[in-house]
């Protein structure tokens, strides 16, 4: 990162940073405690995928494995009230370091995707698209009783109903995106996404159990971003938001509380930054 820039972005962060390489800077931290220091209007686009809260004791099936569908303390639900309360909170906080034309983005399941949309709404947020993101592979539905789960949703919202807003439509509409048998080539690009979960090569370095493939997160960077801009991801998890930042020349920001997982990102980063040189 350019020193004026992240003099200035970070500058009253009391927290020293757990990894600095140029233009990417991760944080060891709650991300509401990182959030409040940073200065108001100083980030262009913010990608969130928090907490979905639904590790139940459940299981899942995964290469034609039943697993847990356990991934942590920080995964547990603590009732719908202390939820959403959650969910106001850091959306309150990251709308506050917005720029004013600044957009976030926001993924999740019905566990907790309404929640931050009501969240999101009651806020000021101009909701600009809900994306379905549909994933031709995912885990097969064990109990037989319901719908199998084969999609995400990803709220897009600029910070303020008034304002101009970042979006690249003549590369969402003529780019190449061969990973989406839906998209048609030359022609506008819709709201329903098909991509796949994370490739074998995506997790060489290990995994995290929310981890999104690296496609969708170039994606979301290119159509919502300029060169030079600066993202934030307030749950970074293994920095899938932080590589998609830094192959297209963007600035990145990511915060986690779990150590593990920031190593990872940086393995990950390592791996990255070698094939940028």
């Amino acid at each position: 990162m350019k020193k004026e820039a992240s003099a200035k972005i970070l500058a009253n962060v009391k927290e020293k940073p757990y990894f600095v390489r140029g233009n990417f800077v991760l944080y060891n931290a709650d991300s509401l405690k990182i959030l409040e220091q940073l200065p108001e209007n100083s980030i262009d686009m913010i990608f969130a995928d928090p907490p979905y809260n639904l590790s139940n004791g459940g299981f899942s099936v995964h290469a034609g494995r039943m697993v847990s569908v356990n991934k942590g303390d920080w995964d547990k639900s603590k009732g719908f009230k202390d939820d959403y309360e959650f969910h106001y909170r850091w959306l309150e906080a990251c709308k506050k370091v917005l720029k004013p034309g600044g957009t976030l983005w926001v993924s999740g399941t019905y566990h907790s995707i309404y929640q931050c949309g009501h969240a999101i709404q009651s806020l000021g947020y101009h909701i600009l698209n809900d994306i379905s993101w549909f994933k031709p592979n995912a885990s097969p539905n064990l109990s037989c009783r319901f719908f199998t789960a084969s999609h995400e949703t990803l709220i897009w919202a600029r910070k303020e109903k008034k304002g101009k807003h970042t979006f690249n439509y003549g590369l969402m509409k003529t780019g190449n995106w061969p990973e989406d048998q839906l998209k048609k080539p030359g022609l506008q690009m819709r709201s329903v996404w098909s991509m796949g979960t994370p490739k074998p090569f995506e997790k060489k370095f290990g995994k995290h159990p929310t981890q999104k493939p690296l496609s969708l997160l170039q994606r979301i960077v290119l159509a919502s971003t300029q060169k030079g801009d600066v993202v934030l991801d307030p749950f970074a998890g293994s920095s899938t938001t932080g590589l998609a930042a830094a192959a297209n020349q963007r600035k990145f920001i990511g915060i986690d509380t779990e150590k593990k997982y920031l190593d990872l990102s940086i393995k990950r980063f390592g791996d990255v930054d070698k094939k940028l040189l």
